[in-house]
């Protein structure tokens, strides 16, 4: 692969995967990992599950990159992509949120963190393994639509605005989502009994 494309623009990659390689296998690498763990967030799929949802948002990419809207930023359009199929495969195999895995919970902390911060009381927290996972467990507790946006908002760190792009809902539809879904996660947490240990100033 060409060093001179990690210089490159997401939008000029993806106007040059067309009839370049290269370029296409570039801009999949930069998203490999981000997607890989926005996948992991949304749903209680295996490794290898997740991997094959990876693997149909490549293909639809490539399948359809004439049809990107240049208005739009490339990382939303490829979210976008992603959701959907995270959508499509949970309602075709109307998985439950039963099992949760703690893959992602340590690199996760401190996006767990600023979600609790915005929901509790809280100053400082510590977070072990074993709290990590009831986070996520509260997560999964949550109606999907919540789910969503409490992970493009803090831990996918995606602005108002690039949620609504992903979702396709008003930014203001977004910025009342996030506030029912803060309080539906804090209900979620207390009723796992999760329970904080906070430093003494």
């Amino acid at each position: 692969m060409n060093c001179h494309l990690n210089n490159i623009t997401d939008e000029a990659l993806l106007a040059l995967s067309e009839h370049d390689q290269d370029s296409f296998y570039a801009l999949m690498k930069r998203y490999e990992k981000k997607l890989f763990a926005y996948i992991r967030r949304m749903t209680p799929m295996s490794r290898e599950d997740a991997e094959d949802i990876l693997q149909e948002v490549y293909i639809k990419v490539y399948k359809h990159q004439k049809g990107f809207d240049p208005d739009l930023k490339f990382s939303s359009w490829i979210y976008r992509i992603t959701h959907n199929e995270v959508v499509n495969m949970l309602r075709k195999r109307k998985i439950r949120s039963g099992t949760v895995s703690i893959d992602n919970t340590e690199s996760d902390s401190g996006a767990f963190l600023a979600l609790l911060a915005d929901t509790m009381d809280i100053q400082e927290t510590y977070i072990s393994e074993e709290r990590g996972v009831k986070i996520r467990k509260a997560l999964f507790h949550l109606p999907e639509k919540y789910r969503e946006v409490l992970v493009l908002r803090y831990f996918e760190e995606k602005s108002y605005g690039e949620i609504g792009d992903i979702l396709k809902i008003p930014q203001g539809t977004v910025a009342t989502m996030v506030n029912r879904a803060k309080k539906r996660f804090e209900k979620a947490s207390r009723q796992l009994n999760l329970t904080f240990q906070e430093r003494q100033q």
